[in-house]
């Protein structure tokens, strides 16, 4: 059986330390493709077994085949090959034309408004947004005959992509992607960039945006780091999951073979800006970026005319776009709130369980939904997209998305004062402490350099 596997993870190991390693990964182990950049076998995420968090001290309990069989999970890598092998799954596969009937297609005529109902959106195409957004903005940017893609390849590998997200994430889910995917469609129709994009720029931009958080277990890098995951190990605990969702989205383009067609320096440079796109999204680089951008904006030095200067505001404009959710009407950003509040308690749930020091925003008890979207406001979304007004020129939709933003946080302000009066404590969940604001701001601070952010 290992032999198997290794062979299948596309390399050989001269140790049985380096063959066990890639048996466990099914497929996070690296593989060289044509262009020689890194890539992991799609579905290769295992589902976080919680049993092995205290493996060291219980060592001898993985000695059988039996239960290494069963760390495996054969069953989900089979599932997410099904398509390369010809097997048609049993949820129907909607045509792009089923999927612009009634309501769904009165919505895709408006994807480009800021109060665009996402949750409506995937409601209306029974779970299938993210599929049907990429189809639908890949056709109205033209891309499809730009780059001569196959439209049922194209297809194949937007349900690949959106089948690597899991749905059981109350936050990092596909309809996350398709969230950000339709701001950065927004922010690439911004006046002062949209001139200057290429189909290239446009294709890199949405592809990023659809995948940037593919695979996602749900934790965050340091819980992985400290459970002494694989994958924290893989990529050395630096931008671990970003890492991840990028090698994936390479692995996911190559089995699909959509860009095979293209000459391979070309694939080798569009593999290459995602990873750069999709790493920009590492919350630890925030103040890298942020800083980047200010001396930019002082010195009026980004030539958008320059493919580089291009590349750079792409990147941020994925970062807003990973962060909007304060931005939007208050409907919509309270409901993003609530479920990812939900997903770092969730964290601070089994970081409890397993005696685990429970992780910055992760405790229901003591962190309120109010205090950590009122820190995560402050120190995280107002900077950025402050410097990204700037950048626009004060646009219609940057002024839209900032009048937005003050709003809730004055609402989640109130909300906050009207629970520390009625409850003076309580769960996480659903009320707050006094002193819950000063904790709140310390914490998202934190969140800065320990990755603890939407």
């Amino acid at each position: 059986m290992s032999c198997l596997m290794v062979e299948r993870c596309g390399e050989f190991f001269e140790s049985p330390e380096q063959a066990a390693k890639c048996v466990r990964m099914l497929g996070d182990a690296r593989l060289r493709g044509q262009t020689g950049v890194p890539a992991e076998r799609r579905g290769s995420y295992p589902f976080l077994d919680f049993r092995l968090l205290h493996n060291t001290a219980n060592s001898g309990e993985f000695g059988t085949k039996k239960k290494v069989k069963r760390l495996l999970s054969f069953q989900r890598y089979f599932h997410a090959s099904r398509l390369p092998r010809g097997i048609i799954p049993q949820a129907s596969l909607h045509l792009l034309d089923e999927d612009y009937l009634g309501q769904a297609r009165h919505m895709l005529s408006k994807v480009g408004t800021w109060d665009f109902d996402i949750f409506l959106f995937d409601r209306l195409t029974n779970g299938n947004s993210l599929v049907t957004l990429l189809c639908h903005l890949f056709n109205i940017h033209g891309l499809i005959q730009h780059f001569k893609l196959d439209m049922v390849t194209l297809h194949r590998f937007l349900v690949m992509v959106q089948e690597d997200y899991h749905s059981q994430n109350p936050y990092h889910n596909a309809v996350h992607a398709a969230d950000v995917t339709q701001a950065m469609h927004c922010y690439l129709k911004e006046p002062k960039l949209a001139s200057f994009l290429t189909p290239l720029d446009i294709m890199l931009g949405l592809l990023a945006a659809a995948a940037h958080d593919v695979d996602h277990p749900g934790v965050n890098q340091p819980f992985l780091i400290k459970t002494n995951h694989h994958l924290a190990s893989l990529y050395q605990n630096m931008s671990v999951l970003e890492n991840h969702h990028w090698r994936s989205t390479v692995g996911m383009l190559r089995e699909s073979r959509l860009l095979a067609h293209l000459p391979k320096e070309m694939t080798e440079d569009i593999e290459q800006q995602l990873g750069s796109l999709i790493l920009a999204t590492d919350i630890n680089r925030q103040n890298e970026f942020l800083t980047q951008l200010k001396t930019h904006l002082q010195n009026k030095d980004l030539r958008l005319e320059d493919e580089h200067d291009r590349h750079f505001v792409l990147q941020i404009a994925l970062k807003c776009a990973d962060i909007c959710n304060p931005c939007r009407v208050w409907e919509m950003s309270k409901q993003w709130s609530e479920k990812v509040c939900e997903e770092f308690y969730r964290q601070g749930d089994l970081e409890k369980k397993f005696q685990l020091e429970i992780s910055p925003l992760c405790n229901q008890q003591k962190d309120s939904i109010a205090s950590i979207q009122i820190g995560f406001m402050t120190y995280i979304v107002e900077p950025l997209f402050q410097e990204w007004a700037h950048f626009t020129g004060n646009s219609a939709l940057s002024e839209n998305m900032l009048s937005h933003l003050a709003y809730n946080k004055a609402h989640w302000k109130m909300l906050l004062l009207k629970q520390t009066r009625s409850s003076g404590g309580g769960s996480g969940r659903s009320s707050g402490s006094p002193d819950h604001t000063d904790r709140g701001a310390e914490n998202e601070e934190q969140t800065v350099t320990e990755g603890v952010a939407p």
